[in-house]
């Protein structure tokens, strides 16, 4: 008996299995016929959804975007956190599905795959700034922070984040990633006027992600 589904339900197993897919078997070698196979579902029903299994990557990718963003809402609207709790939270915070993600930032390094990754980098900086912008107008009310660019100030430092320390993209040597790192967790000081080593931690957060 066939089981019709709900649009959104069908197109979230797809997204589901196409992750899945992507992560272990690589985008490139993962074929529609293997996600075809995976949902359990005829051709047309994945053209329904989607024009072609690059759509379908552009939107896994998304997809952890929008979850990303969505965690740094729900850290940023906690009134019980101060400026400086939140963004330890924020840069702390592991995913359930970071193995998956990492597979997929893996993927995302491909040749072919770069206008989706520049766009993931773009849509994430985007989704952040605002939420991180009040975060550190906040520490500015608590003086936990000082400066009078609270937008800009977290813009320059998602985008230093994302495209600088991204290992993938420049491909530093071990010792040129600890020099980086030290030196956002420095940045990160100056540029919101924060107390000297207020956010040693993200040093080692970073270092240890690489």
């Amino acid at each position: 008996m066939r089981i019709i589904k709900k649009p959104a339900e069908r197109k979230a197993e797809i997204l589901d299995a196409a992750e899945a897919l992507f992560a272990t078997k690589g985008y490139v070698k993962t074929s529609v016929a293997d996600l075809l196979d995976a949902v359990g579902i005829a051709k047309g029903t994945f053209y329904y959804h989607f024009k072609s299994k690059e759509e379908v990557m552009d939107s896994v990718v998304m997809r952890f975007v929008d979850a990303g963003i969505e965690s740094a809402q729900s850290i940023a609207k906690d009134s019980k956190l101060t400026a400086t709790e939140k963004l330890f939270q924020l840069i702390t915070s592991g995913s359930a599905n970071e193995s998956h993600k990492e597979h997929l930032i893996e993927q995302l390094h491909e040749t072919n795959n770069a206008e989706m990754h520049l766009k993931s980098l773009v849509e994430t900086i985007l989704g952040l700034a605002p939420i991180l912008a009040d975060i550190i107008h906040q520490g500015v009310e608590e003086k936990s922070f000082s400066t009078p660019y609270p937008r800009e100030s977290a813009e320059f430092l998602l985008v230093s984040s994302q495209f600088l320390l991204d290992a993938g993209l420049f491909h530093w040597k071990p010792e040129e990633i600890e020099q980086k790192t030290k030196a956002f967790s420095y940045l990160m000081e100056t540029t919101l006027g924060a107390k000297s080593g207020t956010f040693n931690y993200v040093y080692e957060r970073l270092s240890n992600n690489k």
